[in-house]
C-alpha cells in the first residue's frame, strides 16, 4: 500500500501529463479507495497544488494564460450550450442586452432568434451570428485582440458608455468567493466592468471549470452578478459562493 506522500506525488505527476485526472483513474493507478483519493485531492487543494473538479482533479491555470478561441471553443462546449440556453431564457422581448466577447455567450445567439431585442457586442464573432439570427446588432469601436477576437481599448470604452442595458451577459475565466471574477487581460476586464455598471442586471455565464480559478485582472465582486453554471460545479464551491450571490444552477 502507497504512502500518503507516494500517493499524492503520484497523482500530482499524473497531473503534469495530462492536466485533468479523473478520481477512478487515480484509484486503479494507486490501489486506493475513493474517499482516500478524495481525502489526498482535498490536501492538495488546499496546499494550492491542484484544483478539484468534478469526478477529478486538474491543474489550475496560469494568470496570465488566455486560451484562443478556437482552444476555448472545443472545451465543455455541451456544457456551455445548456447554459446558454438558460441564460437566453431569461432575455424578455424589448431588452437591450451587452453580450460579451466569449465561447459561453456566442452560444446563446441561436436561443435569442426571434425575439424583438438590441444587442451591442465587442465580440467580434458575435456579429455574423447576430446578423444570421435577425437580431438588431450595434458594434463598439476599438482594437481587436487576436487571440480572443474581442474590441478592446479607448475607443470601445468610450463607444460602450453611450449605451444603457437591461442585462448584460458575460464571460469569465475564473470565480472565487475571494478574488470574485477575473480574466487575463485589463483590457477585456475594463470592457466588462464597464458593462455590468451600465447594466440593470448582470449574468456571469461559467462552466465548472472556472470556479476557484483565479486570472490576473478582476472585473466584478461575485456579489454584483447573478451567476449561471451547471450542476457539474463543485457542491462545496457552490455553497461557498451562494452565500455572497445568486448562483443559478442548470439542470437543478
Amino acid at each position: 500500500m502507497m504512502l500518503t506522500i507516494e500517493r499524492q506525488e503520484t497523482i500530482l505527476s499524473l497531473l503534469k501529463e495530462k492536466e485533468t485526472i479523473k478520481i477512478q483513474e487515480i484509484i486503479e493507478i494507486t490501489g486506493s479507495s475513493e474517499s482516500t483519493i478524495r481525502r489526498d485531492l482535498k490536501e492538495l487543494e488546499q496546499s494550492k497544488k491542484l484544483k478539484r473538479i468534478h469526478g477529478g482533479a486538474t491543474l489550475f491555470q496560469k494568470k496570465l494564460v488566455e486560451p484562443t478561441v478556437a482552444e476555448k471553443t472545443v472545451k465543455n462546449r455541451q456544457e456551455k450550450q445548456m447554459i446558454a440556453k438558460k441564460a437566453a431564457d431569461l432575455v424578455e422581448e424589448g431588452d437591450c442586452l451587452f453580450l460579451d466577447a466569449g465561447t459561453s455567450t456566442v452560444e446563446m445567439i441561436p436561443f435569442l432568434k426571434g425575439k424583438d431585442i438590441v444587442v451591442v457586442t465587442n465580440g467580434l464573432n458575435n456579429i455574423a451570428e447576430l446578423l444570421e439570427a435577425e437580431i438588431e446588432t450595434h458594434v463598439v469601436g476599438g482594437y481587436v485582440k487576436k487571440g480572443t477576437r474581442a474590441f478592446v481599448g479607448r475607443g470601445a470604452i468610450q463607444s460602450l458608455r453611450g449605451f444603457r442595458f437591461d442585462k448584460a451577459f458575460i464571460g469569465t475565466n475564473g470565480i472565487s468567493l475571494k478574488d470574485g471574477c477575473t480574466t487575463p487581460d485589463p483590457e477585456e476586464a475594463f470592457i466588462k466592468e464597464e458593462a455590468i455598471k451600465l447594466a440593470a442586471e448582470s449574468f456571469v455565464l461559467a462552466d465548472h471549470t472556472k470556479f476557484g480559478e483565479v486570472s490576473f485582472s478582476k472585473f466584478a465582486d461575485v456579489k454584483e452578478v447573478v451567476i449561471l453554471t451547471s450542476a457539474q460545479i463543485d457542491s462545496e464551491l457552490r455553497n461557498q459562493i451562494s452565500q455572497a450571490t445568486k448562483v443559478e444552477v442548470f439542470p437543478s
